[in-house]
């Protein structure tokens, strides 16, 4: 070997290009291998580590893909990019191209949320809003496909780019797939497993569009506003509690909150109405505790006569009938407000509908029974 051989030799050694990329931001998903102007020479080494792929790009034209492992770059495992070159019978003179490292292990604990509330229309409690986050993970499945639809000709492509891509992705299709699931509203709250799996399953079609794999997908929580909560929970108790001795409660509590409000002469009549219902409720459960003479005994063989039935009453609510209800039931509707001294009432023996003032034993809703002042 001649003198000009070794220097030759040496000189091709020392200019082997070692391509390689080192992530020590573990928040990166695509990097640019930047060089001097992009220039690649003949036998250079590339080294594609574990949880990486390497994509080559010509001129803007995606060219060949490395799976982990070292290559040494000719036109033998370059088959696309000599194509592209027009290399017929190898190359000795350095080439341009791009190389982009994508990062293909899992991202995971991503976040994601509702922004706006879900509007969903119950068939119980009509039109009702909700709200939903929770965590996902994912991969790059296809680095070719991920560089030429989302990266572009981005030299540092982090997660932090592709999220906010993927969160409104996400809420889009958990969106829709909340309103098609068309569940009673308190089933969406314990169902969130299957609720899970089901917006996986929809949502990978589109991740998969952009290279992209939805590993995880978790709903950790499905909030709805309080007070429809806590009727959804009286709901739930009703095929357990008396439906009288509940009324009698919500009664008790409505005078309570009435009796609690300051000024007001609309507040003090309503809760006078209310506490005259009460104390006639009360002072029959009182009689035989306040010493009252026990009613004298059925002569033998004597047939009592039939009990009087309570009055139920109709109402008119939103434009629709409602009822019938007792005169307790009534009395809660009237402190709840659901009804009013204008509201159209009827009951048997009623010739046609009247406004809850103009029926007698109704005024005592509207405190109206105060005796006049004793004459001087």
């Amino acid at each position: 070997m001649g003198i000009f051989d070794t220097i030759k030799e040496k000189l091709t050694n020392e200019f082997i290009d070692i391509i390689e990329w080192l992530d020590y931001t573990d928040d990166t998903i695509c990097h640019r291998f930047e060089r001097y102007q992009n220039e690649i020479k003949n036998g250079a080494q590339l080294v594609v580590r574990e949880g990486q792929t390497a994509v080559f790009i010509n001129e803007g034209q995606l060219a060949d893909v490395f799976e982990p492992g070292t290559y040494t770059l000719n036109t033998e495992n370059l088959p696309i990019l000599a194509t592209l070159k027009g290399w017929k019978y190898g190359f000795n003179s350095p080439f341009k191209s791009e190389v982009y490292f994508v990062n293909t292990h899992l991202f995971t604990d991503e976040k994601w949320g509702t922004k706006n509330p879900i509007t969903l229309n119950d068939e119980r409690f009509g039109l009702t809003e909700i709200r939903a986050f929770g965590t996902y993970a994912f991969r790059i499945n296809d680095a070719s496909k991920f560089i030429v639809d989302i990266v572009g000709t981005d030299n540092n492509f982090t997660n932090f780019e592709i999220n906010e891509h993927l969160k409104s992705l996400i809420a889009t299709r958990f969106t829709d797939t909340i309103g098609e699931a068309n569940l009673p509203i308190e089933l969406y709250a314990a169902n969130t497993t299957e609720l899970s799996e089901t917006c996986k399953d929809v949502m990978q079609v589109e991740f998969n569009s952009v290279g992209i794999e939805l590993s995880k997908f978790f709903i950790e929580n499905v909030s709805m506003p309080e007070d429809l909560k806590k009727e959804i929970f009286e709901y739930s108790r009703l095929d357990k509690i008396d439906l009288d001795k509940l009324t009698k409660f919500k009664t008790a509590k409505a005078i309570e909150a009435a009796a609690a409000q300051e000024g007001g002469t609309a507040g003090a009549g309503m809760g006078m109405g209310m506490g005259f219902v009460l104390a006639q409720q009360m002072g029959g459960m009182m009689q035989p505790q306040m010493g009252a003479q026990a009613p004298a005994a059925a002569p033998i063989g004597a047939v009592p006569p039939p009990l009087p039935a309570s009055a139920q009453y109709y109402y008119a609510s939103n434009g629709a009938q409602a009822g019938p209800v007792s005169f307790e039931q009534l009395g809660a509707l009237f402190a709840n407000r659901t009804v009013n001294k204008n509201s159209l009432v009827w009951k048997q023996g009623m010739t046609g509908w009247k406004a809850l003032s103009e029926i007698e034993e109704l005024k005592a809703f509207l405190g109206g029974n105060t005796p006049p002042p004793l004459p001087s």
